[in-house]
């Protein structure tokens, strides 16, 4: 987590003993110090329960150690002593909400690691989101009432986008945990996790009968081949049960596009690897996210109808003898091979400009050899 305000080399900065600011940057009057180190590090959790540190600490703080033990968390409604230095692990992510809650305004925050270091306060930022996490219900009832006498348009929104943060259920999973999530949903949908499959299922079903329905563009000649072709691929399709397992935060990671917790991440345009404005969304949190995340395309990155469909059906019509590889026009179609769920702002409606393999639209025919 960079929280500071300026960046620095590790190289351009200077101890000053008793834990001052890094040169070029005066430390608050009366601030204190929090040091978080990289290399050797162990969870900032076990720095604040007072474990012992990995091995090579205890040394002084910037001369090659992983960093020193934070000292026990103060008593009750005090806080650490102004001016000292707190030196502590930090996991390679974020540290704890629970140790900035125990530092005072404009303490002095120092991440260093990976050759860099970046220093600036604990800002009310971080006393905010961390007051969100521990507050969430009395937060969403204030909002509530706030909204309900507000009149001006910008404060709406925002207190109904945090309304609407706030107010979720991730971790429900049944209908009777959560029954607002299934607001106008088939009750044959016992559990979040199955509609969410059938909602990934609906969409590739819904692939192959565009797929199908391209029979009428086929060559008369070609028509009986593109037929058994995508029998094949609807028959797989069914052992596969239609990847519904993109959406089912139950199944394995390797197969699923969401977190354990059903946290989906934008993947960015079709001519980017990922995304630039880092859009998320989690569709088991609460009905309005489900809603939400239905305007979320899986985008064909060699486009479906503009490419792949078409070069399917001149593969058949060409192929004097040859056996068209129909398994890698199924991966084109209907699997994450070829597929990218994007935000609905992140989806190019532009044409692709990509091309299929051609080195892979045929395969050779095994050959059969006969004993005599």
């Amino acid at each position: 987590m960079r929280t500071a305000a300026a960046g620095q080399r590790a190289g351009g900065r200077q101890e000053n003993g008793g834990g001052g600011a890094a040169e070029g940057v005066p430390p608050e009057a009366g601030g204190q110090r929090a040091e978080v180190r990289g290399g050797g590090r162990q969870p900032a959790r076990a720095a604040e329960e007072g474990l012992p540190p990995a091995a090579g600490a205890g040394r002084e703080p910037g001369r090659g150690s992983p960093g020193c033990r934070h000292p026990p968390d103060p008593p009750a409604g005090q806080v650490p002593l102004a001016g000292s230095r707190l030196c502590l692990y930090e996991d390679g992510t974020e540290l704890s909400e629970g140790f900035f809650r125990t530092l005072p305004p404009q303490t002095e925050l120092v991440l260093l690691g990976a050759g860099e270091s970046w220093q600036g306060c604990v800002s009310d930022v971080e006393r905010l989101l961390a007051a969100f996490h521990s507050q969430r219900d009395a937060i969403v009832e204030a909002a509530q009432k706030l909204l309900s006498d507000e009149q001006a348009p910008r404060r709406q929104k925002l207190l109904a986008d945090l309304i609407h943060n706030l107010h979720e259920n991730i971790s429900a999973e049944d209908r009777q945990e959560d029954s607002k999530w299934f607001e106008g949903l088939e009750s044959r949908f016992k559990n979040k996790s199955s509609y969410m499959r059938y909602s990934c299922e609906s969409r590739i079903r819904s692939y192959m009968k565009e797929v199908n329905n391209f029979i009428s563009n086929v060559h008369p000649t070609a028509r009986d081949a593109y037929k058994r072709i995508t029998d094949l691929m609807s028959d797989k399709l069914k052992s596969v049960k239609y990847n519904g397992c993109y959406f089912d935060r139950r199944e394995e990671e390797a197969v699923r596009l969401c977190t354990m917790e059903g946290w989906f991440s934008c993947q960015g345009p079709f001519d980017r690897d990922d995304c630039p404005c880092k859009h998320s969304i989690n569709p088991y949190s609460n009905r309005e996210s489900r809603i939400l995340f239905s305007t979320w395309n899986l985008d064909h990155i060699i486009e479906k109808k503009r490419t792949v469909v078409p070069e399917l059906a001149e593969a058949v019509k060409t192929r004097d003898g040859r056996e068209v590889n129909w398994e890698y026009f199924y991966q084109l179609l209907f699997t994450i091979d070829n597929l990218k769920l994007v935000h609905i702002a992140c989806h190019k409606k532009t044409g692709h400009n990509l091309s299929c393999d051609k080195t892979k639209i045929y395969r050779k025919r095994k050959q059969t050899h006969e004993i005599s």
